[in-house]
């Protein structure tokens, strides 16, 4: 096997970004789209919309239901939020981050300090 015939390695995150972006190019080709087209019914630029297709940047969920609902794409593009919203943390921090997001409590013990969100203006 030669050089050009290997596929590049991708950590997790650029992974997910890469595979979503090729997604929705061909999604965005099949409905016959250029990037401009897409980007102007999504709020977006031409260059945004290549940098998405390209895993160089990562989507917001706004734009992926749009793209979703746009492209005609079925729900395609819309099951992948979650793990594209996710590739923006390092790969050590990728379950911490779920959790925090799923907290609904923070417990604090700090007898040196106030917390910042129970600070007065006179404390600062």
């Amino acid at each position: 096997m030669n050089d050009e015939d290997q596929q590049p390695e991708y950590e997790f995150g650029a992974g997910i970004l890469y595979v979503f972006g090729r997604q929705l190019k061909l999604f965005r080709e099949r409905a016959g789209m250029d990037r401009a087209k897409l980007g102007s019914l999504t709020g977006y630029s031409a260059s945004t919309i290549a940098s998405f297709e390209q895993g160089r940047r990562i989507p917001p969920p706004k734009f992926i239901d749009r793209a979703d609902e746009v492209l005609g794409a079925g729900g395609v593009l819309g099951a992948s939020k979650e793990e594209v919203a996710r590739a923006q943390y390092p790969a050590f921090f990728r379950d911490a981050a779920r959790l925090e997001a799923e907290a609904v409590e923070l417990h604090v013990y700090a007898n040196q300090a106030v917390p910042g969100l129970l600070q007065t203006e006179e404390y600062g």
